[in-house]
């Protein structure tokens, strides 16, 4: 097995690199990585209906999609991701403790005790320290989860942070769990690259394993992967299932009352009320959203068109 540590932070490069190794190589692999803030979507999910969109676009926190199913998660600085990508004979070795196996027993030589949830988590002390998901293409699985280190709890939950009732749709839902940084159980203190070293460390140990890097056309190939897939529009937000948007708001003493139905991301269809703006201008807005972007971007440009009087603040009630 091919032993390394990713060492670019891009959470787009590195989704890319999974997939890359995941359909390019015929050795097994394990990898570390971290990567800057950003949340990661399950495959089949809602984009906006799995984050804090204002919150995420004000504060630099990327929205990715991976190719695996399962729930949404945050990285930063402060969490470890690992992949296992192997190749099986049967779908009997496509199993979720075949690969969480190996993370919980390095754990155990911290003094930790991690035990499964039932819903792909890994806790500790009743709370959650990775979230795991797996996705299989032709004869080889690819694994991966996080390990809660030393992250921005606040900052996570912010991210994720999403109001009931808004989206309606058949995208798969996260689970949301109470979390806990793993630095915080343990009784001698450890900096998060000795963690890195250690869980590296542990897999190398395995006469069979051996340490691995890309060479530079891998890298190239993965960027390319990257811009043409990972850091698209389409693929983190288009891809979401459709979902139908509402809200009604009070701003100012005035309601208003929004309808949006979106597919690949697209406004398909809008309906408005009440008086925040007027019954003319909640129709002729209502036209100017159709088949576009349902994003910010693409809202504040809409309102600026029919000039109307409006905060950013109406633009985030369409989230």
């Amino acid at each position: 097995m091919f032993c390394f540590q990713l060492k670019k932070a891009d959470p787009y490069f590195c989704l890319a690199a999974e997939e890359y190794l995941l359909k390019n190589f015929e050795e097994d692999v394990f990898m570390l990585w971290q990567s800057n803030n950003s949340v990661v979507l399950g495959k089949h999910q809602n984009a906006l209906g799995e984050i804090n969109y204002r919150f995420a676009r004000e504060n630099n926190v990327a929205v990715c999609r991976r190719i695996s199913g399962g729930g949404t998660v945050y990285h930063d600085a402060g969490n470890v991701n690992f992949t296992f990508i192997k190749t099986v004979n049967s779908p009997a070795e496509v199993s979720f403790s075949h690969f969480t196996s190996p993370v919980v027993e390095a754990l155990a030589r911290l003094g930790l005790e991690a035990t499964t949830s039932g819903r792909n988590d890994l806790l500790v002390k009743g709370k959650k320290i990775s979230g795991n998901a797996e996705h299989v293409f032709k004869n080889r699985v690819l694994h991966h989860g996080t390990l809660l280190f030393q992250s921005d709890l606040e900052k996570l939950g912010q991210s994720i942070k999403v109001e009931p009732g808004k989206y309606e749709s058949k995208a798969v839902q996260s689970n949301r769990s109470q979390v806990a940084n793993i630095s915080g159980f343990l009784n001698e203190k450890m900096d998060i690259g000795r963690f890195i070293r250690f869980l590296l460390d542990v897999q190398l140990e395995k006469e069979e394993n051996s340490v691995f890097q890309f060479t530079t056309a891998d890298e190239q190939n993965i960027e390319t992967l990257s811009k043409e897939k990972f850091r698209k529009w389409d693929w983190n937000y288009g891809y979401s299932p459709k979902y139908t948007f509402t809200h009604d708001a009070e701003l100012d003493g005035k309601t208003l009352s929004i309808r949006l139905a979106v597919e690949r991301g697209m406004i398909i269809d809008c309906e408005l009320g009440g008086d925040y703006f007027s019954g003319e201008s909640n129709r002729l807005i209502a036209a100017r959203l159709k088949n576009r972007r349902h994003i910010f971007e693409e809202l504040f440009k809409t309102l600026a068109e029919v000039s109307v009087s409006y905060r950013k603040e109406v633009v985030y009630r369409f989230f």
